[in-house]
């Protein structure tokens, strides 16, 4: 069985990547999809109150008059906000991000407002080495059109779409090697830029050695393979025993199987979480490793969160949080633990709907709560060295 979030972290954040990342304020957050023949859940924002709408731009909800009239009727009649519509196209692409991997030019928008208050989509980030990183396109940059069309008033879904060649009359996405006509604005200065899309690998999980017997694990979403990259960061250092960073700032989600396995870099094995399928309750749990586990378990660990810290980021926050695992440090997380499941629908359109919830090992329900951090931090700047003075503090557990 499959379960799928609702793909709004543009349509919370006004923000969406072109890859698996789209960006919730100076903060990297996922997007995910799913695809039927995937045997995981999903989770990804959506944005309940508009506190992310007003911290970080106009709310767009996900999704135009692009989508098919029958998945867009279906979501429109359910009133669920976290349920979403895609056509086959858009729901094909998403479920190649969860695999890590994507056709485009390595360019993440965001929704925001110029200085004369009119809407505008600016560049959040650029992947290294990608065809936009060659060109010298930098975050910041404003995007004012995509192959001749105006964006300025298009939603973020949409402007992807056109970088990846899917916002077409085509059914598919452009191939590698064809090219994407830009224009472009930098502090008043005009020009284009003409790419030709490449496949690129989004990089999920970055890895530093601070120093001090720190290990920083930065986790932007839970895409395929990001658990196994998680645990190989861990292990690798387990012998020093030194301390571990793991920043999930920004992470909106992903595979929370991807999720859960991550959690075994962490705990030896019990519960993860609960989650509720069609009224039945189902748990999670993470994996024993009676070899690695003991070492792995033992090293200090401090977990950083914000706003845009959602979904199944939440998840194993909290589940290292109600276990005694990790000091969570920073700002209270979004609070989205719903689950959705994808429902193909007969003209090849994907509603998702809300079937369930899921909580944390202790019994809470993280939907439209969030996770209250052990160390509030109210100034970003600040969250990520007071997490390495509360990770100094820590001793080894026995």
């Amino acid at each position: 069985m499959v379960f799928a979030s609702v793909l709004a972290t543009g349509a919370a954040t006004g923000a969406w990547g072109e890859g698996v990342t789209s960006f919730a304020g100076p903060s990297e957050a996922a997007a995910a999809g799913a695809s039927t023949a995937d045997a995981n859940f999903h989770g990804v924002h959506g944005d309940a109150r508009g506190r992310a709408a007003s911290t970080r731009g106009h709310a767009e909800r996900a999704g135009s008059a692009s989508k098919a009239d029958e998945a867009e009727a279906l979501v429109s009649r359910s009133g669920d906000r976290w349920s979403a519509a895609y056509t086959a196209r858009e729901y094909e692409g998403l479920r190649q991000t969860l695999d890590g991997e994507y056709v485009g030019v390595g360019i993440s928008v965001q929704r925001e407002r110029d200085a004369q208050g009119s809407p505008a989509v600016s560049v959040a980030r650029v992947q290294p080495g990608s065809p936009a990183a060659r060109a010298d396109i930098r975050p910041g940059d404003r995007l004012r059109a995509v192959d001749g069309a105006d964006v300025a008033d298009h939603p973020v879904t949409d402007v992807v779409a056109r970088l990846r060649g899917s916002g077409g009359e085509s059914a598919d996405s452009s191939p590698v090697g064809s090219s994407v006509d830009l224009a472009l604005d930098r502090e008043g200065k005009r020009w284009k830029e003409k790419l030709q899309r490449a496949r690129l690998t989004a990089d999920a999980v970055t890895v530093e050695r601070k120093g001090h017997g720190v290990t920083r694990i930065k986790v932007s979403s839970f895409t395929k393979g990001s658990a196994e990259q998680v645990r190989a960061a861990v292990a690798e250092d387990a012998s020093q025993g030194s301390g571990i960073l793991l920043d999930l700032r920004g992470n909106s989600g992903g595979l929370v199987s991807e999720a859960v396995e991550a959690a075994s870099a962490f705990l030896n094995g019990g519960l993860v979480a609960t989650y509720e399928e069609n009224g039945s309750q189902r748990a999670l749990y993470a994996d024993a490793h009676p070899a690695a586990g003991g070492r792995q378990s033992a090293r200090p660990l401090v977990v950083l969160v914000d706003g845009g810290t959602m979904s199944a980021a939440e998840l194993l926050t909290g589940a290292l949080q109600d276990r005694g695992r990790a000091v969570v440090v920073g700002s209270r997380t979004f609070g989205k633990g719903s689950v959705q499941m994808p429902r193909e629908l007969s003209d090849g359109s994907v509603a998702e709907m809300t079937v369930g919830h899921y909580v944390t090992p202790s019994g809470r329900s993280l939907d439209g709560q969030g996770i209250t951090p052990d160390l509030s931090v109210d100034a970003p700047r600040d969250a990520a060295h007071r997490a390495r003075t509360v990770l100094s503090g820590l001793e080894p557990r026995s």
